[in-house]
Formats: structure tokens, sequence, C-alpha cells
């Protein structure tokens, strides 16, 4: 069975994955050639984008608090001489 910590890594990724995706999706969506682009849209994409950012950023500040409290070791390379 998957540790907590696992699963918990795993679903901060999808919804990093999640929220670049509807980025791009908002990217894409709608407008014509020669149109002014629709402020609606241009906002949903500056929120996923943000909401990414901020995702990756808590993720990386939970993984180094597990770290410096001892919950995950780091395994490193093997070195081979």
């Amino acid at each position: 069975m998957r540790s907590m910590k696992q699963v918990l890594i795993g679903v901060a990724f999808i919804g990093i994955i999640a929220s670049l995706a509807s980025a791009l999706f908002f990217m894409m969506k709608g407008g014509q050639p020669g149109q002014p682009d629709d402020p609606k849209r241009a906002s949903n994409m500056v929120r996923a984008l943000a909401m990414r950012v901020g995702l990756s950023i808590v993720l990386f500040i939970c993984i180094l608090v597990a770290w410096k409290l001892g919950y995950i070791q780091p395994s490193g390379l093997p070195q081979n001489p």
C-alpha cells in the first residue's frame, strides 16, 4: 500500500498539471483572428497560471519542511568507484 506522503505528492502533481491544462484551454478557446482578446478569458488564464505557481511553491515548501522534520530522507544516487 502506498504511504500517505506519496498520495499527497501525487495529488499535488495532478493539481499542478490540471491547472496548466486549464490555462492552455483558456488560451486556445474562442477568439477569431483580428478580434480583440476577451478580458474574461485572459483573467481566467492568468488565474489558472497563478494557481499552478502557487501549488508548485506550496508543494516545494511542504517537501522541504518534511525533510527538515525528518519525515522523509534523501536517498541520493549510488556512488560507483
